[in-house]
């Protein structure tokens, strides 16, 4: 039987999703868990690899087991036996084609920043730091050029797996509202589209934080996707601002 579990984790404590020899994965926890259940090893597929320090709200993952158990009996049974980090949130009963990975259609990232003099200890772990007053206006219109079919060698890492750089983004937008246990703006960078290069989303969000001191403009992006020149991006921003908010699938 074909099972689709939807996860959610903090990513702080985590080497990111897959696994690893040596480190503490969500595919190696996982693959720990369930393979204790069917009493043998088994191969848990994501939706896609998160890396280290990621969270994620809506990751998507499949994994075929001979055993027959009812969804809500799954569900509790992997939740039973790993630690409180990491949950599955939804199980259910998936067609046998179902693959995470190739059934995906379309990903949402968020990317929180606190954009504050000082940092709420309660947002340290799920939001970037900010102390700089970013310009939300100039950050939104520079958005604009990340739409579309592009090749993305510019804002990815140079050891992205897969031959091809091409991607298409369907949205990319920057929201900002006052949370008061923060006493602070967030603002909320959520982009979308049919698949992610390593650091990505992470590099997007980097070039726009640039755009947002005012240390970079909308044609050094447009010359940067064009070229392909990581030199003409942002900084990559750190990790623990990201979060993999929904997988939607075919």
């Amino acid at each position: 039987m074909n099972y689709k579990l939807l996860i959610q984790y903090d990513g702080t404590d985590f080497h990111g999703w897959q696994v690893q020899e040596n480190d503490r994965t969500i595919q190696g926890e996982l693959e720990r868990v369930v393979g204790m259940l069917e009493d043998t090893k088994v191969n848990v597929i994501g939706s896609g690899r998160t890396d280290a320090g990621v969270h994620a709200e809506g990751q998507v993952a499949n994994v075929i087991l001979n055993r027959t158990f009812t969804p809500d009996k799954l569900r509790s049974a992997i939740n039973g036996n790993l630690w409180r980090d990491i949950r599955i949130m939804k199980v259910e009963k998936a067609a046998d084609e179902f693959h995470a990975r190739f059934s995906a259609k379309r990903k949402t990232y968020m990317y929180r920043i606190v954009n504050a003099p000082v940092m709420s200890p309660f947002w340290r772990r799920f939001a970037h730091h900010e102390h700089k007053p970013l310009d939300v206006a100039g950050m939104t219109g520079a958005a604009r050029l990340f739409l579309g079919e592009h090749d993305w060698t510019a804002f990815a890492s140079a050891h992205s797996d897969g031959d091809s750089r091409i991607r298409t983004v369907f949205d990319c937008t920057i929201e900002s509202h006052w949370d008061s246990r923060a006493s602070a703006n967030v603002l909320e960078f959520r982009i979308s589209a049919n698949g992610f290069l390593r650091y990505m989303v992470r590099s997007i969000v980097g070039t726009l934080i640039e755009v947002g001191r005012g240390e970079k403009d909308s044609d050094t992006i447009h010359r940067a996707i064009v070229s392909g020149d990581r030199s003409l991006a942002g900084k990559t921003a750190p990790a623990h601002g990201l979060t993999l908010l929904k997988v939607d699938s075919e």
